[in-house]
């Protein structure tokens, strides 16, 4: 697969639909061409604080951010029609067809993931943790800074280029 967009969500507070952030990362013919991020005003709006511990945002950061309707809909010009790949893409998909649902917004498609991917791949002796980091450190890709969405999509385009 060489023509995909990794997509990663940090969100709020327990709730799926409290999108707080969004990165995105571009990738045309096995090559990282572009990169969108964006705060989110999370839907319902308050931070438990276990989260803010995780990503560093809390409700100083996206006080003025726009709402997830106006970020997705970005978030799909950017994209170009192209599918959309997520680390444990499971909790990401939910939480877009969450807050999808409150913005009265189509669900986007399923998305790939690369950390069912990496279970394929690797066994446990091979790589103990299929988690981000420890796939990235497994495939010799650089990564610092996680839980930053545009961090944690760049990851994950990383590691769709090498094992997808």
């Amino acid at each position: 697969m060489n023509d995909f967009v990794a997509i990663d969500v940090e969100t709020a507070n327990y709730q799926a639909s409290s999108i707080c952030s969004i990165g995105c990362v571009k990738v045309r013919n096995g090559m990282i061409v572009d990169t969108f991020y964006s705060l989110v005003h999370p839907e319902p709006d308050w931070y438990a604080s276990r989260c803010t511990a995780i990503h560093g945002l809390s409700k100083l950061d996206t006080r003025n951010a726009p709402p997830f309707d106006q970020v997705m809909k970005q978030v799909y010009i950017f994209a170009e029609g192209l599918p959309f790949v997520a680390h444990n893409a499971s909790f990401d998909y939910r939480c877009i067809c969450e807050a999808s649902r409150i913005y009265q917004m189509d669900e986007p498609e399923p998305f790939l993931c690369t950390l069912n991917a990496a279970r394929k791949k690797f066994s446990h002796a091979e790589c103990p943790s299929k988690s981000l980091p420890c796939v990235c450190e497994r495939l010799g890709i650089n990564f610092a800074n996680h839980h930053n969405a545009l961090a944690d999509a760049e990851a994950c385009a990383q590691i769709a280029i090498q094992i997808l």
